[in-house]
């Protein structure tokens, strides 16, 4: 979204979805809820690394036998790091923005695609750049 990046990155994280109470079950097999996703994680880029650590609120769309989900959402995270030799995201605050989709696989294991930006909205001048990523996510249901 936005500039282009100057710099490539890599990000690792681990996540937990907690459920929130706002939930709405269609009859026909299909709901939507409130959850919120919490990660914690590494962020690395010319070789240069920040600790990450993000809490957003997102609204999930999806069977009720857990089949297919999509959730997307938007919140807040903090960077121990901000700057990577060329590129510079302004601040340790930065804003998160989401949109995922998962499946089962086997059991309690399940698969997902996350898109992700993170960004300062201009928080810190015009002069930032955010990032978008792309996350091949494996799953744990408990």
């Amino acid at each position: 979204m936005g500039k282009d990046q100057l710099e490539s990155f890599q990000y690792y994280d681990i996540a937990a979805t907690f459920r929130l109470p706002w939930e709405y079950d269609f009859y026909s097999g299909w709901g939507v809820g409130t959850r919120l996703l919490a990660s914690g994680g590494i962020l690395e880029g010319a070789n240069k690394y920040a600790l990450v650590a993000a809490a957003v609120p997102v609204l999930a769309f999806g069977r009720l036998d857990g089949r297919l989900s999509v959730d997307a959402g938007a919140g807040l995270a903090v960077f121990s790091n901000h700057r990577f030799a060329q590129q510079t995201y302004g601040g340790p605050l930065q804003f998160a923005v989401t949109l995922g989709a998962g499946i089962p696989l086997y059991g309690p294991l399940g698969a997902g695609f996350r898109y992700l930006h993170y960004s300062d909205a201009g928080l810190y001048g015009d002069h930032t750049i955010g990032a978008d990523f792309q996350i091949i996510e494996l799953t744990y249901h408990f």
